[in-house]
């Protein structure tokens, strides 16, 4: 059961500077799993959200597009599409809404760029502490033995 649900007509912003026209965004609400309960058997709260990869490049760079890839694992389709759940809550809205934070914290992830390692190596006054501590530990050992 597709419902459609009132979005501005400039599109929808999915994180800061992500935004996709309003067709881009699929949403859609079945029955919720598990055990059966008041509820759970007559009420469509499980809010599905599809998004296809393609209508988010324009709006990200290459590099985040594939740490974004990399980062839905899962949750990537066969057809490159984003398809994120929810059915945390009994309400339809509140389900649709956590759908959508999820979707705009993957997406901010994937933009965050990642900090460049640079190598380093220990001074040498580390490098002397470090000697020290292993010889007064040697010493401390050869002390048990009954040697000096």
């Amino acid at each position: 059961m597709t419902t459609e649900l009132p979005i501005p007509s400039d599109g929808i912003e999915l994180a800061p500077n992500v935004r996709v026209p309003a067709w881009a965004v699929r949403v859609q609400f079945s029955r919720s799993g598990g055990p059966g309960g008041q509820n759970v058997n007559k009420l469509n709260t499980k809010a599905e959200i599809w998004v296809h990869l393609d209508d988010l490049a324009g709006s990200l760079n290459p590099r985040a597009m594939a740490r974004l890839e990399q980062l839905a694992g899962r949750r990537l389709t066969n057809q490159r599409e984003l398809h994120l759940t929810s059915e945390t809550t009994r309400s339809q809205e509140r389900n649709r809404q956590e759908a959508m934070l999820r979707l705009r914290e993957l997406l901010v992830a994937a933009m965050k760029e990642p900090k460049p390692r640079r190598k380093t190596k220990p001074s040498r006054g580390a490098k002397e502490r470090r000697l020290e501590s292993k010889r007064r530990r040697s010493q401390v050992k050869a002390r048990r033995q009954g040697r000096e």
